[in-house]
């Protein structure tokens, strides 16, 4: 029924470049909007275009600030909601709060789960995401959800590149099934970093790594790269043991706190990510690679709004 109603995008103050990225590629202008703060901290919205029936996608990521952003999503949903649009799909390329997705201490919250309550709550008929951290946290919905992956693009991205004797490493054991279907993408073997965390303070230790990768080019894979601890501590841990050319590479940068120090003055020779998070100029560094996802959200909007299959872009 949605392939016969006008298609709009929207967006919040997180993601306004990839929202026009996404409309560029659908040959699309962005949905005018007002979004903003008053000096007391309430957020205001105001939809400036019609959506009356139309099949509305509101383009927001979870990034810093992060509760800002996700309270500018639920209004923005709720605006919608009032508007009379048709259908409402929250696109959310970075969903955080993702690593609070069950119970492993006493007394403590499912966050992701509330959040997915409360985007359902405000007025989304589905959920377009990218990567989640956990792969059950789609179960915390009860609107469908598509779940898109940047993996491809940035398996391309070293394909092209041709390197010699590549290893790719998995920054712990919990990613080890990712990091092994990545590999196999690229024909190479795969290692692991043993680690753990001692607190809940986001703080990792390396122990070892697991795995053939001396005289080899490594690649470090992660779904995001937070406070850069796992992945500088691995980058470290295999410069001491004698791979001399490594990458890392993730969907998501968060890149809060001490992340770009850390990064800057680690042995990584490239550091590849996507445009889930819109990167300010100052944690751009000199060997910092930015892919742009645009284009597969727009397949995925495009092929939602006119009733075909998401699953069959990553075949």
């Amino acid at each position: 029924m949605y392939r016969h109603v006008p298609l709009s995008i929207i967006c919040g103050n997180a993601s306004r470049d990839l929202a026009e990225k996404i409309c560029a590629y659908l040959g699309l202008t962005l949905t005018s909007a007002d979004v903003f703060e008053f000096s007391n901290e309430n957020i205001f919205v105001k939809i400036n275009e019609t959506v009356r029936e139309h099949d509305v996608f509101v383009v927001q990521s979870f990034s810093s600030p992060v509760n800002r952003h996700i309270m500018e999503l639920f209004i923005l949903l709720d605006t919608l909601k009032r508007a009379s649009a048709g259908r409402i799909t929250a696109v959310i390329p970075y969903f955080a709060y993702g690593r609070t997705d069950k119970k492993d201490q006493p007394r403590v919250p499912i966050t992701a789960r509330l959040l997915a309550d409360l985007i359902t709550t405000a007025g989304a008929n589905r959920v377009l995401t990218m990567d989640l951290h956990a792969g059950q946290i789609e179960g915390f919905f009860s609107i469908p959800v598509d779940h898109l992956s940047a993996f491809s693009t940035l398996i391309q991205y070293f394909m092209e590149k041709h390197l010699d004797d590549v290893v790719v490493v998995a920054p712990d054991f919990g990613f080890a099934k990712k990091a092994r279907n990545f590999a196999e993408r690229l024909g190479a073997p795969l290692a692991f970093i043993e680690k753990r965390r001692p607190g809940n303070d986001m703080r990792s230790e390396v122990l070892s790594v697991i795995g053939d990768i001396r005289h080899r080019a490594a690649i470090i894979i992660d779904d995001e790269i937070d406070t850069a601890g796992s992945v500088t501590n691995a980058a470290w841990l295999l410069y001491e043991c004698g791979v001399q050319e490594i990458y890392a590479c993730c969907t998501h940068a968060v890149f809060s706190g001490p992340a770009v120090e850390r990064l800057r003055t680690s042995p990584l020779h490239e550091i590849v990510v996507t445009d889930t998070i819109a990167l300010p100029p100052e944690k751009r560094l000199p060997n910092l690679t930015v892919l742009s996802v645009a284009p597969l959200f727009a397949e995925a909007i495009q092929r939602i709004h006119s009733g075909e299959s998401v699953g069959a872009l990553f075949r």
